[in-house]
């Protein structure tokens, strides 16, 4: 059955290209599109990873949900022992300390309130690649009374690097402190918000602004990005969870999480289209090639073939066009791809954020195997509903079509 199915398309060579044709499109679009998906994914947790969250977060209990009120009251008593007993798993690159805190932040003539952290400066910049400085230098170990200022709230107040600054905030007692700081530098991040209202201060500055040497979370940098679930899994077998509580970056951002449900949606939509798209066009191209061949087909069924012989036929004609067509999309759509992401698509900042990126066609397997199966059983289904139709036709009325 399969050798004469082979056989029926490189007969009709021109119906066959057609089909051919609108497999192959539907399947390249999908591979592009879903590709190009993958990639606004992948870019966005990187730019989320590498410029405020890190991998993982561990913090005490309770800290993430209610301690953005109080952090002083949930700080990490012995985190030196904690970082020792991360950084001892294999996956982990680095571990890094901050306090958080929120105050105002004066230049003289204006208050704008701000949300501080305390920070190590050379482990933060290493892991910052993504937080761009535009004006000054990085914060430095060196820098005592250092800080780095969020792109908007240098404009607001009319900073630049050099200028001095007052930080005014609560202590762990409930009383207020002020410390000096000279602008060092201005950064911008991915996201336009945290460029409106934070600065990153040395982590000893801050405790002594803070009059408590706490730690409020533990910042978890990871070799791979794909290991984030499993490290965060040992982590919480680890630790005692009435005492530590861990975030995963994607945890952490709700953004990510909105924007992943747009984008997939969005793509949802697509591949339905798509696969309406391929299923009218090779049915139609089915149907032509089929209802031509009528007479052949009563010839057959005259000659003794069941009809369900002569339906299988049609289903095995239609399975091969499928699969030829499908691994034809799939290498074109892989080329085109590769092409592509050499050149890199230029794509402008998205939605409430600052940073403009190059973005490229990732081949993804998973975005492989459902191109292939978009094409495949559209038109595998096509040539089903056009086999039951001749099949179902009388053998008379077939053998007149040969007339």
């Amino acid at each position: 059955m399969l050798k004469l199915a082979l056989r029926n398309i490189f007969r009709h060579r021109f119906r066959t290209a057609m089909t051919l044709a609108g497999i192959v499109m539907g399947v390249t679009g999908l591979v592009l599109s879903g590709g190009f998906v993958q990639d606004i994914y992948a870019q966005l947790a990187e730019a989320l990873i590498h410029s405020q969250f890190g991998h993982i977060q561990v913090a005490h209990a309770g800290y993430f949900t209610v301690g953005s009120r109080s952090p002083e009251k949930y700080a990490i008593a012995n985190p030196n022992e904690l970082r020792d007993k991360i950084s001892a798993l294999p996956e982990v690159i680095e571990v890094l300390e901050r306090s958080n805190f929120s105050g105002l932040l004066n230049n003289g003539r204006t208050d704008w309130p701000i949300v501080g952290e305390g920070v190590e400066p050379a482990k933060e910049a290493k892991l910052g690649s993504f937080m761009r400085i535009v004006a000054g230098r990085q914060l430095a170990d060196g820098d005592r009374f250092g800080i780095l200022v969020g792109q908007d709230i240098a404009k607001a107040l009319k900073l630049a690097p050099g200028d001095r600054v007052t930080l005014l905030a609560n202590t762990a007692e409930g009383a207020l402190n002020t410390l000096e700081f000279e602008v060092v530098g201005v950064f911008e991040s991915f996201s336009k918000d945290f460029d409106a209202r934070a600065v990153r201060i040395p982590l000893r500055a801050a405790q002594e602004l803070l009059g408590s040497q706490r730690v409020n979370a533990l910042v978890v940098a990871l070799k791979h990005t794909e290991d984030t679930g499993p490290v965060a899994a040992r982590l919480a077998a680890m630790l005692d969870p009435t005492q530590f509580e861990i975030r995963t970056w994607d945890q952490l951002s709700d953004f990510y999480d909105k924007t992943v449900a747009l984008y997939s949606q969005q793509f949802g939509f697509l591949q339905v289209i798509i696969l309406a798209m391929v299923l009218l066009t090779v049915a139609n191209s089915v149907n032509m090639s089929v209802f031509e061949r009528i007479g052949e087909f009563g010839t057959m069924m005259a000659l003794g073939k069941r009809s369900s012989q002569v339906l299988g036929l049609i289903v095995a004609e239609g399975t091969l066009l499928g699969l030829i067509g499908s691994f034809l999309g799939i290498a074109l759509g892989v080329g085109l791809a590769v092409g592509i992401s050499s050149i890199g698509i230029p794509m402008p900042p998205p939605p409430n954020a600052n940073l403009g990126y190059t973005a490229v066609i990732r081949i993804v397997p998973g975005v492989l195997a459902t191109a292939f199966s978009v094409g495949f059983l559209a038109t595998t289904l096509a040539a089903m509903l056009s086999a039951v139709r001749i099949s179902r036709t009388p053998v008379a009325d077939a053998l007149r079509a040969n007339v």
